[in-house]
């Protein structure tokens, strides 16, 4: 059944009518723009117990303490007010006098469009709340990066998108997609985009944030999105800002011997450029939503499989939705303008330089490539050798049509474009593809192409639709007993 959506001033009365719903409201930097619907809703003196602005940073600082970078316009920032707001509320009403009531704290911390029109904007937004009176709290928080050319306009829409996570909180209950998809009522997508969000707490303990960050680009909310070792979400700007990124395009359906070597060895010429800092660099493995729909629609479980093997492995994982890689570096080059570097293939290097890939574009493949070295980016390429009686594949090797083959030469020429020459030459027949096929199959031998303890990691959670042979299953049975 499909869901009616309110309008933000009917969503703003139904809080409202709702005699257990009691909190506060706390905004920074974009006015008071979430309440303002709660108060011209009507009713709102059930629901509204403090409504505040501590605009000065002095007054900021003295309320939730000062931040040791400074700034504030931060998710610690956030979580902070929230901490402080919640806390004002359990200690101040009295459970004896409101013993029905579901506590809520709702903040957010905003720097809109400045007078240039250079900073576009962005901000943190976050609610912790009750859905039973004496339950532990549960926290929705996200991060915003706003697209509208007026401070007034931007302001709206954080006014409506705060509405629709207060009403999305308390009336779409168990259902963490829908309540993601409902922060969007009333607003167009161009507007505003949601580039990182959390959920915790009891409401949403079988929730996983990994799966949540592919809800974002999966609903247009955003394009990109990043999840650490732990598979929390982090906000790309806070992790990418002036860093030297070094990525990974791949399947990883599962990760291969092959994939490990091609970071590894990859990383190793990286470090050695003069303009790349170990201490700042971050390394990424990119998943593209075009792979995850290279069957159809996108298997949650297949994704949450790959997830859990690159994060057992100690690895940053990005999904995005850039198929072509000109729009990835324009996409880091948002964050960063240190040195980049571009892990691939044989294949996806002569992919790079086919022409079909950039038909949108007025300019073609050079306006594509102008877009990729605009930045200081470097290609490193892994041989290819699909046989052992095949001969191997290099960028040297590698067959790019002859009118685009000056370009390609001036760029092996310039050091753009690097063969990774110290590879495993043991490795390069095992491919994804083939491995997936034999685990599916109960095929045998396809452990010797994984990382250490990849295997052991599959067969206990039964990745990829790993069944265990029967003979393997009375083994664990009788060790169990």
């Amino acid at each position: 059944m499909e869901r009616i959506v309110l309008t933000s001033t009917q969503k703003a009365l139904k809080i409202n009518l709702n005699e257990n719903i009691y909190g506060t409201f706390a905004e920074i930097g974009a006015g008071q723009e979430v309440v303002r619907h709660f108060f011209r809703a009507g009713g709102a003196s059930g629901t509204v117990a403090k409504t505040m602005s501590a605009y000065d940073k002095d007054f900021s600082d003295a309320i939730y303490g000062r931040e040791h970078d400074g700034r504030y316009v931060t998710e610690d920032r956030l979580r902070k007010m929230l901490d402080h707001e919640y806390g004002l509320i359990v200690e101040r009403l009295s459970r004896d006098k409101y013993p029905d009531k579901c506590f809520f704290a709702f903040a957010n911390t905003v720097a809109t469009i400045n007078f240039t029109k250079k900073f576009k904007g962005h901000g943190w937004m976050g609610l912790r709340f009750q859905l039973r009176p004496g339950q532990e709290p549960n926290d929705v928080i996200f991060h915003i990066r706003m697209k509208e050319n007026e401070a007034s306009l931007q302001q709206e829409t954080i006014g409506v998108m705060g509405v629709n996570l207060i009403h999305g909180c308390f009336h779409i209950r168990n259902n963490a997609e829908e309540l993601l998809r409902s922060l969007y009522d009333n607003i167009a997508k161009y507007k505003i985009e949601i580039d990182m969000i959390h959920f915790e707490g009891p409401e949403f303990k079988n929730v996983d944030n990994r799966l949540m960050s592919l809800q974002l680009i999966k609903n247009g909310m955003t394009d990109a999105v990043i999840f650490g070792p732990e598979g929390k979400n982090i906000l790309p700007a806070a992790l990418l800002y002036k860093k030297n990124v070094l990525a990974l395009r791949g399947s990883f359906r599962p990760a291969t011997k092959v994939n490990i070597d091609m970071i590894k060895k990859g990383m190793g010429y990286f470090m050695k450029e003069k303009k790349v800092e170990r201490d700042n660099m971050v390394v990424l493995f990119e998943i593209t939503l075009n792979n995850l729909k290279a069957e159809g629609e996108i298997d949650e479980q297949d994704f949450l499989d790959r997830a859990e093997i690159l994060c057992s492995l100690g690895q940053t994982v990005l999904i995005s939705n850039y198929q072509q890689y000109y729009k990835l570096v324009k996409y880091f080059t948002h964050y960063t303008q240190e040195r980049m570097g571009l892990i691939m293939g044989v294949t996806n290097l002569k992919e790079l330089f086919d022409d079909i890939y950039y038909r949108e574009l007025p300019g073609g493949i050079l306006e594509a490539f102008g877009i990729l070295y605009s930045s200081d980016l470097k290609l490193y390429v892994y041989p290819s050798q699909p046989t052992t009686d095949a001969p191997l594949e290099t960028s040297q090797t590698a067959k790019i049509h002859p009118r685009l083959r000056p370009l390609f030469d001036y760029l092996i020429f310039n050091r753009r474009v690097i063969d990774i020459e110290n590879y495993d030459p043991d490795i390069l027949q095992i491919f994804s593809r083939d491995i997936l096929k034999k685990i599916k199959n109960g095929e045998s031998g396809w452990e010797k192409a994984l990382p250490a303890y990849v295997d052991n990691i599959i067969k206990d959670k039964k990745l990829f639709g790993y069944e265990a042979p029967q003979e393997e299953e009375e083994k664990t049975e009788k060790s169990e007993a």
